[in-house]
């Protein structure tokens, strides 16, 4: 443990599978390549609570947190980029020097999942601890369910004076990997037809990519109807739900004949990819960015792949660069043509548990935490 900490008040899963406790821990000064941000607000994401339940196997307390956005309070002495009181979004840490980071794709960085999954620093050290005992952190490089955040240059992303700063964290993650999924990853063509499974804030963010990118037929599945109204006002031109429909593939069929030449997943469930696989054209391009359950298959008949020349794609992070996507996402949101804030409600940081079960129930779609 360094020999200077502060206290800050964070969320913290202490087992996997349980609750979000609310109380305070030391936080490590920064160290000469950390910076410290006091947190304005941070989006609560599905990788945040599979991580809850247990899907990155800490074995022990943690503090999660990926979406994060606030002021520079502090930074290391080998921290050139940011100053105390930059206002910065923060998102996925990369290494810079991988071949990955290097031809722009720092979400596929070679150190990845030890510089966003692991829980400790590379060194294994956590930057956070409960008296003694240490708390996994640096969770995606930051650890944001907190009232401050130890994070890195290549994190950091800075925020205009005129964006509402406490909305900015879900460009981080949701926001750009909805929208980068169309826009940059399947990089759906102008007049191109489109489904997209799931309207949460990863699918509708994607609606709003497949506008951008003027897609012709912008095809919604989702169950919720508010959701779905939400798609038709975004953009979308069709929406369906999947349990008003016997077969969803001739659903989809019903809308464009000939099929959908791109499709984006985002629930990872086989019956759903079922369908959307088969309501691609010759030469579909199948997305995926849906977490789906350990062991899941992915449920297509290896001939059918081949004689229609379909291909399927995994995606992280709408394969972005951060420190270039997200001010174009910013410069999207003032043009009017992303307006993500309608997705999202606000919540005290002390009501996480509440705000988990609200947005897994359907009650609101994109939740972002405010420390209290």
């Amino acid at each position: 443990m360094c020999s200077e900490t502060q206290s800050v008040h964070a969320a913290v899963v202490d087992r996997a599978g349980e609750a979000f406790t609310l109380r305070d821990l030391t936080l490590d000064a920064p160290r000469s390549d950390e910076i410290l941000v006091k947190i304005a607000g941070v989006g609560l994401c599905h990788t945040d609570i599979v991580a809850q339940a247990g899907a990155f196997g800490y074995a022990g307390a943690v503090v999660l947190g990926h979406e994060g956005a606030g002021v520079v309070e502090r930074v290391g002495d080998a921290v050139a980029d940011f100053a105390p009181g930059d206002r910065v979004a923060i998102s996925f840490r990369s290494c810079g020097n991988c071949v990955q980071c290097g031809a722009g794709y720092p979400s596929y960085c070679q150190t990845m999942p030890q510089l966003n999954y692991a829980g400790m620093r590379p060194d294994g050290s956590t930057a956070l601890h409960d008296g003694a005992a240490p708390v996994a952190s640096n969770f995606f490089g930051q650890s944001s369910f907190a009232s401050h955040a130890l994070t890195y240059a290549r994190n950091l992303v800075r925020v205009p004076d005129d964006f509402p700063l406490e909305l900015a964290g879900p460009l981080g993650c949701g926001i750009q990997t909805g929208a980068g999924a169309i826009m940059r990853s399947m990089a759906c063509e102008p007049g191109s037809a489109l489904v997209i499974a799931g309207g949460g804030s990863v699918g509708l963010s994607a609606v709003m990519g497949a506008v951008i990118r003027r897609c012709a037929v912008i095809i919604l599945v989702e169950p919720h109807a508010e959701r779905r109204a939400l798609a038709l006002e975004f953009g979308a031109t069709h929406v369906i739900d999947p349990f008003a429909v016997d077969d969803l593939a001739a659903a989809i069929r019903a809308i464009i004949a000939e099929g959908v030449g791109y499709a984006l997943d985002t629930t990872g469930r086989p019956d759903i990819l079922r369908a959307i696989l088969s309501s691609l054209a010759p030469r579909g391009l199948l997305g995926l960015v849906g977490i789906a359950a350990p062991g899941t298959a992915l449920p297509v008949e290896i001939n059918t792949l081949m004689t229609f020349g379909h291909r399927v794609m995994g995606i992280i992070e709408g394969d972005s660069d951060p420190a270039t996507f997200i001010p174009e996402l910013i410069d999207h949101h003032r043009a009017g043509r992303l307006p993500f804030d309608r997705m999202v409600t606000t919540y005290p940081l002390s009501q996480i548990n509440d705000a988990a079960r609200d947005q897994h129930d359907g009650r609101c779609i994109k939740a972002v935490l405010l420390p209290d």
